[in-house]
């Protein structure tokens, strides 16, 4: 695996790349960071240069000015200078919740450099006919962080829209998962503080998705959650089918190698949505 740091206007870019074949980059969202895909990335290499990051703001991705409230073109941004520095070839993008996001924006505004995007339960709210409910949860969970901490935010937070909240570390858990929970826990500063209500109010250029390559993903298993009703308010706009990939929200972290045979049966699959964004599956 290389390792690099790229340098982007207000931040340095940590990502890490594997594999050979064809790019495919995997977009995180909220808290995580690019061992939050290790396993999933690990699975996939054998088929495609795999290329991981952390969002600015986040682990080992610093700013290099004063922390300020984000948003997803400028992620984005991050995005295709990294792709910039893999190389000249468009790339697959898979993106989960933000990353979905982030994965839309990047095909609307340089659709030269994504082969094909696939957005597992983006967290689209806009697209809700209770939106406006929605950003008023989240500007409390903004407050309960600021007032109770991380922790009563985090519970109030995933109990509204129906997701697992991060496992607690433990004694008995292998370093590397040990270091990357603790490095989950100081990204909840960034995501209540400067991500949550901002992010939430993107607006996807939808006539930009339909003259790209798009499947809108959600998993099986969380068809009752925020994320998944945010997918399917989505793709209901754009008019595709929401393909099923094993687990939840974080089928990827849970169930990775159901989900790498998964998402490279989309990627490689002719007769899937990829082929057109009106395209049924």
């Amino acid at each position: 695996m290389e390792i690099g740091t790229l340098t982007v206007p207000g931040a340095r870019i940590h990502y890490e790349v594997r594999g050979a074949g064809p790019v495919l980059l995997l977009v995180n969202g909220g808290e995580g960071d690019a061992a939050m895909y290790g396993q999933l990335a690990a699975l996939l290499a054998d088929r495609y240069t795999v290329v991981t990051y952390d969002l600015r703001g986040n682990s080992r991705s610093r700013l290099t000015v004063p922390p300020y409230e984000q948003h997803i073109a400028e992620h984005a941004d991050d995005a295709h200078r990294l792709l910039g520095s893999i190389g000249d070839e468009p790339a697959y993008v898979f993106g989960s919740s933000y990353g979905g996001m982030i994965g839309m924006d990047l095909l609307a505004r340089h659709p030269e450099r994504v082969r094909a995007l696939v957005a597992h339960e983006p967290f689209v709210i806009e697209m809700l006919p209770d939106a406006a409910r929605w950003h008023a949860v989240f500007q409390e969970v903004y407050e309960i962080h600021r007032r109770d901490g991380a922790g009563a935010a985090t519970r109030r937070f995933v109990t509204e829209i129906g997701v697992a909240a991060p496992p607690e570390p433990s004694p008995g858990l292998p370093a590397p998962v040990l270091e990357l929970l603790a490095r989950v826990a100081a990204n909840l500063e960034t995501c209540y503080e400067y991500e949550l209500r901002s992010f939430t109010r993107f607006v996807p250029d939808l006539p930009a998705l339909r003259g790209g390559r798009v499947v809108v993903a959600g998993g099986a298993d969380s068809r009752e959650a925020l994320p998944h009703r945010a997918a399917t308010a989505l793709a209901e706009r754009l008019g595709t089918p929401v393909v099923e990939f094993p687990g939840d929200h974080a089928g990827f972290v849970m169930r990775p190698a159901e989900f790498a045979e998964a998402l490279h049966g989309v990627l490689d699959d002719g007769s899937r949505p990829l082929d057109g964004p009106t395209s049924r599956h």
